[in-house]
């Protein structure tokens, strides 16, 4: 046993010596893309929903309700995909490969059992659930919502297992195939999205059915890899649930859990403050027109998604070499891999604001607004501009809540997330509209983010000075650091 663990730490030693920018590409790229092609799935449908002269803004006002109950999946399956991740890359930095296969086996239980029950309780409550999430804003929503959210809920299982598998996949070294996994899910909705769309007529349920097949495919190569797996590859006593394997796993992706769950309830929050204040809106206040405020700020949401997934897939492609080198004591080059990342995220930014600013326009024409009216148009102009003028600023705090999570700093990732999405987001999300309406609802969320910089600045300057101080050699940290039984 102990000449295996030897083997499967060097087989991972060149993430404490390769060049940090060669290493952040070989994990970060892949992980972006799969991200993305992952953000793609509800995306898609609504493109093709919102060009579907039947559909319209009704059926993106539904996938507006549904989409943050995909992101509840979303939540519990990072939570344990991201933190079994963290816990394989600081386990096999520290040389303890005994305890990396653990938690993949448990890791497996966990989403498997969870997947199932999450997929329960949808199916149950389904009604009051799309209630609780804005979906009675009229008769029309509320119709295509329950079609859309039956068969979601169906592929809930399949999607979370893959999902969950990505990141392991990633720590255990192979970041091209959890990238291959996810695209071709992705190409199957994408392929099948217009038949069942256009060509079947087959609405709501032909966008959910199409999105499901994918996950399917998605979720089937992520058990053929399991069963294959190099570094971590878990046998029959790595599945039996082990306390302190669940709990150490499940801190370190507690943060992932937050900042998608939090973001859940900023959603129902919005959704609801839009429903209320859209009402009294002289426009959005007529039956005809009630719908638009949802749709458009959901678009308005998926951009923001398509930002997300590049900051977070860069961030959590580094997790698997900040853990091996924070398990090594090499502290050095941790701080190297912070300030490249910083400085990415930064960049990203700056991009997806000058697109916002400048081309809202050509951002609202993806989706549909050749068949929508004036009305539709001016407000999605107006919902880009404010909701992501501060977006530069959002892709740093990701950066860091992922960051500091990928260091094994739970506690701190999981304030600064929990602050951000929920203090700030919820309550700016209920406060500002008393002020100014529907535009208190888009302002929320600029004010949120730039509030959180102020904190995750002061973060990233304590972990600099921390990285600063003098490094443990590899050896001296592998004999010091906490063991995990």
């Amino acid at each position: 046993m102990e000449r295996k663990e030897t083997m499967e730490a060097e087989t991972n030693h060149y993430l404490g010596s390769e060049r940090i920018g060669k290493l952040m590409g070989r994990y970060a790229v892949p992980c972006i893309i799969s991200l993305l092609v992952g953000a793609l799935y509800n995306i898609v449908d609504q493109i093709f929903i919102a060009n579907a002269s039947y559909l319209g803004s009704f059926g993106n006002a539904a996938n507006t309700v549904v989409f943050p109950l995909t992101v509840i999946a979303l939540a519990i399956a990072v939570m344990i995909g991201d933190g079994c991740c963290a816990f394989v890359s600081l386990s096999l930095g520290r040389r303890e490969s005994g305890n990396a296969r653990k938690s993949v086996g448990n890791s497996v239980v966990l989403v498997v059992v969870g997947s199932l029950l999450l997929c329960a309780a949808y199916l149950i409550f389904a009604r009051p659930i799309i209630t609780l999430f804005g979906g009675t804003v009229n008769a029309e929503t509320f119709r295509y919502s329950q079609e859309y959210f039956f068969w979601i809920s169906i592929g809930i299982p399949f999607y979370m297992f893959g999902q969950a598998m990505n990141p392991i996949i990633r720590a255990d070294g192979s970041p091209k195939f959890a990238m291959v996994s996810t695209l071709l899910g992705a190409v199957i909705n994408v392929i099948l999205d217009p038949i069942f769309i256009y060509l079947f007529r087959l609405g709501m349920m032909g966008a959910a059915v199409a999105t499901v097949i994918g996950q399917v495919a998605t979720a089937l190569l992520a058990l053929w890899y399991l069963a294959h797996m190099k570094l971590t590859k878990p046998s029959g006593e790595d599945f039996r649930l082990s306390r302190n394997i669940v709990r150490r796993t499940l801190m370190l992706g507690v943060t992932s859990f937050l900042s998608q769950i939090s973001l859940v309830a900023a959603m129902a929050a919005i959704n609801n403050m839009i429903r209320k204040y859209g009402a009294q809106d002289p426009v959005f206040g007529q039956e005809q027109y009630a719908q638009i405020p949802m749709a458009v700020v959901g678009i308005v949401m998926k951009f923001f998604q398509i930002v997300i997934s590049i900051v977070v897939g860069m961030a959590a492609g580094c997790i698997p070499i900040a853990g091996y080198n924070m398990g090594a004591g090499l502290k050095t080059r941790v701080r190297s891999l912070f300030t490249r990342l910083l400085v990415a995220e930064a960049a990203v930014g700056a991009a997806a604001l000058v697109i916002v600013e400048a081309f809202p326009g050509a951002l609202i024409g993806i989706f549909g607004a050749a068949n929508e009216s004036v009305y539709y148009t001016d407000f999605a102009l107006r919902s880009f501009r404010i909701y992501l003028c501060m977006v530069v600023f959002a892709c740093v705090n990701k950066a860091c809540f992922i960051f500091l999570q990928a260091m094994g700093k739970a506690a701190a990732s999981t304030m600064l997330s929990m602050v951000r999405e929920v203090v700030f987001g919820v309550g700016f999300a209920f406060l500002l509209p008393l002020f100014w309406g529907l535009d208190g609802v888009l302002y929320s969320m600029p004010v949120s983010d730039f509030l959180t910089f102020l904190i995750a600045a002061v973060l990233i300057a304590r972990t600099y000075r921390e990285l600063g101080e003098k490094e443990t050699s590899g050896m001296q940290a592998f004999a010091c650091a906490p063991k995990v039984v």
